[in-house]
C-alpha cells in the first residue's frame, strides 16, 4: 500500500516490536535526551506505524512527538517541569483524519433552517413557518436537511413552500446537498420560467401536466437560484467552523479536507481569517470547487489562491470537480439506465473540457479530488487522470475519488495503476430503512443495489482507501461511528444476514482505523506529520476509554473518546478523564 511504503520512509529509527512488554526505546544518547514537556504513560499506544507497533508511551516536547516505547524508556525524557499523564491503559491513537467533511456548512446549521431530523414535507413546511416567525426580517430564507424519500419522482413541489410564504424566496437545500426545494418567488428571482432550459450540468424539474418548473431544482440547476439569494457573511463562516473545530475535537478529529473553497460566497475569506488569527484547531488541507463552465482557464486564480494561504493549519491542495450527482436523486451517471426513470443520470462536465481541466490542475500542482457516485462518471474521471498523467508524465499526484458508490470491477486495475485514492462514506455501509422499497432497489435493481460500496476488494487489490464523513451529509461524523460500519455493514440492532450490506466488502478493524488515520494522512499529503504516533510527527493524538480491539465491532460506536491533543495541545477532555 502506498501509504505504508511512504510512512515506513519516514521513520527516523526503529523503535518497537509488536509486543508492547517488548517495546524498545529510540536509540539515541543520553546527552541528547532533552526532558519532555508531557508524557503520556501507561497506555495501550496502537501507534499505526509501518508494522502496526504497540507501545506504552508517548513523550512530547512542543508540537512534536520525541519518543514512542516503553514506560521505562520514557523515563529518560521526565524533566522538573514535565507533565506526566497516566492514561491506565486507555487505548492511544493517532488523530483522526477526515479526509472528506462540509466542515464550513456547520454555518448553516446556525443560521438557516434545519431540516435533518425531520422526514416529512408538512414537518419541513411547519419549521419553515417557525423560522420565518421567528426572525421576520429576513429577506430571504434558506435551510438544509429534507430527504429525497419525502418526494420520490420530481421531487417536493413549489406550492408546499408557497404556503408559507410567496413574497420572499425560500430555497432549501437537500440533505445530500444535490438539490434545491423552492418557492414560487425563488423561481421568479432566478427567472426561471416553463421554457427556461435545463442548464449545462443540471435539471430544472417540471409538472408533467404542464411543463411548468414544479420547485424541485438538480445539481447545477441549483445555482441559478442560490447566485440570486444572498448567503452567508464572513462572520457567520467563521463562527460555523469554530463550531465545527469543537464538535471535531469532541469526536477525536484533528485534520480535514474541506472541498468547499469558492463554491458558496466567503468561505475562503472565512478559513483565511481564521488562519491568519491562529484560531484554527483543526488542520485543513481544503480544495476548490472546479466550475465546469470554465474549463483550464479558472485554474489561474486557483494557483493565485493557493500562494496567498500557505499557513501551518489552512492550505489549499486539491481542486474539487463534481463528475456526476447522486442516486436519490437520479442524478449520478450509470453505465445502464436507472430502473424507475428513463435516464442513465447527469454527467456535470463535458467529457473534453475535464480532461483538458485535469490536465491543466495536475500540471499546476494540484491534486484532483473528484465526485463519483456512478460506475460511467467513475470511468469518465479516470479517463482524466489518465489524460493527465500521459500529457504531464508521471508525478506523485495522488488523485482521489470520493464516494464510489458504484463501481465496475474492471476498472480496478487502472485505479490502482494511476495510483488514484479512494475517499469512501463508511458511515453508509449500510441497508437503510426504505432501501428495499424508496430508493436504491427501486431506483437501482436489486443486483446493482447490493453491490454498492466496494472496500475491503480495493483495500486488497493495494488501493489505499482514506475514509471521509461527507459531514454535514452525514450529521454523525465521529470516525468511531465509520470504523464500526465498515466492519459490520449493518444497521445497528440488526442481526439477520440478508441486512448486511455488501458482505463480502466488510473490512478489518486494522484497516479501518488506518483509512481514519495514515492512509487519510497520505490522501492529504500530510503523512510525514501526522496519521502515526513516531518520531518527529506532530503530536495529534486520542485517547479512547476502551481497547478497539479487545470488544466486539457492534461496540465500537459506545466508545467514547477521552482526551484530544492537537499538535500537542488539549483541545477536548471529556470529565471523566481524570
Amino acid at each position: 500500500m502506498f501509504a505504508k511504503k511512504a510512512a515506513g520512509a519516514l521513520l527516523l529509527a526503529s523503535l518497537l516490536v509488536p509486543s508492547i512488554g517488548h517495546a524498545q526505546p529510540v536509540v539515541q544518547t543520553k546527552s541528547a535526551v532533552q526532558p519532555a514537556d508531557m508524557i503520556l504513560q501507561n497506555g495501550a499506544v496502537y501507534t499505526v506505524d509501518r508494522n502496526r507497533n504497540w507501545a506504552e508511551a508517548v513523550a512530547v516536547k512542543g508540537d512534536t512527538i520525541v519518543y514512542v516505547g516503553t514506560n521505562e524508556g520514557a523515563k529518560a525524557y521526565a524533566g522538573a517541569q514535565t507533565k506526566v499523564v497516566d492514561v491506565k491503559g486507555k487505548m492511544v491513537l493517532p488523530g483522526f483524519i477526515d479526509s472528506h467533511t462540509h466542515a464550513s456548512k456547520t454555518t448553516g446549521m446556525i443560521y438557516t433552517v434545519d431540516l435533518f431530523e425531520l422526514g416529512s414535507i408538512e414537518e419541513y413546511v411547519k419549521a419553515v413557518k417557525e423560522f420565518v416567525k421567528k426572525y421576520p426580517e429576513e429577506t430571504a430564507i434558506q435551510g438544509r436537511g429534507w430527504t429525497n424519500s419525502a418526494a420520490t419522482g420530481i421531487g417536493p413541489r413549489k406550492e408546499a413552500l408557497d404556503e408559507v410564504s410567496k413574497d420572499i424566496p425560500i430555497a432549501l437545500t437537500s440533505d445530500d446537498g444535490h438539490s434545491l426545494w423552492v418557492n414560487s418567488k425563488a423561481l421568479e428571482v432566478a427567472g426561471i420560467t416553463k421554457s427556461t432550459p435545463n442548464p449545462d450540468g443540471g435539471l430544472i424539474e417540471r409538472d408533467p401536466a404542464t411543463g411548468e418548473a414544479s420547485g424541485t431544482l438538480r445539481e447545477k440547476a441549483m445555482d441559478l437560484v442560490l447566485k440570486k439569494i444572498p448567503g452567508l457573511s464572513v462572520e457567520q463562516y467563521m463562527n460555523g467552523i469554530l463550531e465545527y473545530q469543537k464538535l471535531a475535537a469532541e469526536r477525536g478529529v484533528t485534520t480535514a479536507r474541506d472541498p468547499d473553497m469558492l463554491r458558496y460566497p466567503n468561505v475562503l475569506e472565512a478559513y483565511k481569517q481564521l488562519s491568519e488569527e491562529d484560531k484554527l484547531t483543526v488542520r485543513f488541507r481544503n480544495a476548490i470547487t472546479a466550475d465546469p463552465a470554465k474549463g483550464p482557464e479558472q485554474v489561474k486564480e486557483f494557483i493565485k489562491l493557493r500562494e496567498e494561504n500557505k499557513g501551518p493549519h489552512f492550505q489549499i491542495n486539491a481542486v474539487k470537480i463534481f463528475m456526476d450527482g447522486v442516486v436519490e436523486g437520479a442524478t449520478g451517471y450509470l453505465e445502464e439506465p436507472y430502473k424507475h426513470k428513463h435516464t442513465r443520470g447527469q454527467l456535470i462536465w463535458d467529457p473534453k473540457v475535464y480532461n483538458e481541466t485535469a490536465a491543466a490542475v495536475d500540471k499546476a500542482g494540484f491534486q484532483l479530488h473528484v465526485h463519483s457516485i456512478g460506475d460511467a462518471a467513475t470511468r469518465i474521471t479516470l479517463d482524466g487522470f489518465e489524460y493527465a498523467e500521459k500529457k504531464n508524465g508521471q508525478r506523485d499526484a495522488r488523485p482521489s475519488i470520493v464516494h464510489l458508490q458504484l463501481f465496475n470491477p474492471k476498472d480496478m486495475e487502472r485505479f490502482k495503476k494511476l495510483g488514484v485514492i479512494g475517499i469512501p462514506q463508511p458511515y453508509w455501509f449500510l441497508k437503510e430503512p426504505g432501501f428495499f422499497e424508496e430508493i436504491e432497489v427501486p431506483y437501482l435493481g436489486r443486483e446493482r443495489a447490493e453491490e454498492e460500496y466496494p472496500m475491503k476488494s480495493m483495500i486488497n487489490a493495494g488501493i489505499v482507501m482514506a475514509s471521509g464523513s461527507d459531514y454535514i451529509v452525514t450529521q454523525e461524523f465521529n470516525p468511531l461511528h465509520g470504523i464500526q460500519q465498515g466492519i459490520t455493514r449493518i444497521e445497528e440492532g440488526k442481526t439477520d444476514p440478508k441486512d448486511i450490506a455488501n458482505p463480502d466488502e466488510r473490512a478489518t478493524l486494522a484497516d479501518m482505523i488506518a483509512s481514519f488515520t495514515i492512509d487519510g494522512a497520505y490522501a492529504n499529503f500530510v503523512e510525514d506529520i501526522t496519521g502515526s504516533i513516531e518520531v518527529g510527527k506532530k503530536a495529534d493524538l486520542v485517547v479512547l476509554d476502551k481497547n478497539l480491539f479487545a470488544i466486539p465491532a457492534t461496540e465500537i460506536k459506545k466508545t467514547n473518546i477521552l482526551w484530544t491533543l492537537f499538535e500537542g495541545k488539549e483541545v477536548y477532555r471529556n470529565e471523566a478523564f481524570k
